[in-house]
């Protein structure tokens, strides 16, 4: 259970984003906002572990880290811009569903009816919670939203997959690293970089890198790596509940039956989905044979000795 509610802080980490973005970020600089979450965190990141991959990690780092990390954020935004009304919510929170189709195929864990009740029950949710009836559907929305759902869904599994060569932290350093670097050519193509920035605007970038990524991306990695894949999707659908529920709180923003009803349908499913019971994981992370011995120590905790770049 510590492990899960640790797991869990991550999506509701991540849904402090919205308040964030909407009252302390520039404005109109969505991209932006990705590349400075995930660069300075990663690098940061690296600079403790000073731990950097060999041989195919390279590779496999950059797929993840474009999967979980810059492709994720760029197809969420484009997806947000041009499907108003919570539709790009309603699109990602698929995303544990496929998940757990993955998991069964690569990972081969079985996928339990009770997994399906929970996914369906969380988009029920999700959609009640966001969706307006007034909402425009946009096709290269809808296709870059389902994109966006099924990257974070592929990264998740591929992660548990490959297993981890060095430290939670390094781990997760040259993951930000990647999709920061995959974001930083579309900043600087279609948006560019703020003149100046405000206090307001450190103040909540402050935030985002070290509570909402560097922190929320270890403890999501490391939630992926103990327990089932469809348990860690699962959680992901408590994003949209705190960003809606913050809303409420600080913002005012009011609620009506179905959104709260739409509410308790996605804590039902978070609870179904930690009702499933752990399986031994079929994954090459005891026997990886890219790396060296050396390199596949795992840590006891989160202090690892680390290899000096």
């Amino acid at each position: 259970m510590a492990l899960v509610v640790a797991t869990a802080a991550a999506p509701l980490a991540w849904g402090t984003t919205y308040i964030i973005s909407t009252e302390l970020l520039p404005a109109d600089r969505p991209l932006f906002a990705g590349l400075l979450r995930a660069l300075p965190a990663g690098l940061g990141l690296a600079a403790i572990t000073r731990t950097r991959p060999t041989g195919n990690w390279w590779l496999k780092a950059a797929v993840l880290g474009v999967l979980n990390i810059g492709g994720f954020f760029a197809l969420l935004f484009y997806a947000a811009f041009h499907l108003p009304g919570g539709v790009a919510a309603m699109l990602g929170s698929v995303q544990p569903l496929i998940a757990a189709g993955l998991a069964a195929t690569v990972l081969h864990e079985k996928l339990r009816a009770s997994v399906v009740l929970a996914g369906s029950l969380g988009i029920a949710g999700v959609t009640m919670l966001v969706l307006r009836s007034d909402a425009q559907l946009d096709l290269l929305g809808i296709v870059a939203g389902l994109a966006g759902a099924t990257a974070m869904a592929t990264g998740v599994v591929l992660t548990k997959y490959w297993g981890r060569p060095v430290s939670l932290l390094a781990f997760t350093s040259w993951q930000l690293i990647a999709g920061g670097l995959f974001l930083l050519p579309l900043v600087l193509a279609l948006e560019g970089v703020p003149a100046a920035m405000t206090t307001s605007n450190l103040v909540g970038f402050a935030w985002l890198i070290t509570i909402g990524t560097a922190l929320a991306y270890t403890l999501w990695f490391r939630g992926i790596q103990r327990l089932p894949v469809a348990q860690v999707s699962l959680l992901g659908l408590l994003s949209p509940a705190t960003a809606a529920t913050l809303g409420w709180v600080v913002l005012g923003q009011s609620l009506s039956f179905g959104q709260l009803l739409g509410m308790m349908l996605i804590l039902i499913a978070v609870w179904i989905g930690q009702t499933q019971k752990a399986q031994p994981s079929a994954t090459p992370q005891e026997n990886d044979h890219d790396c060296k011995r050396s390199d596949l120590r795992r840590d006891s905790d989160e202090s690892p000795r680390n290899q000096a770049v």
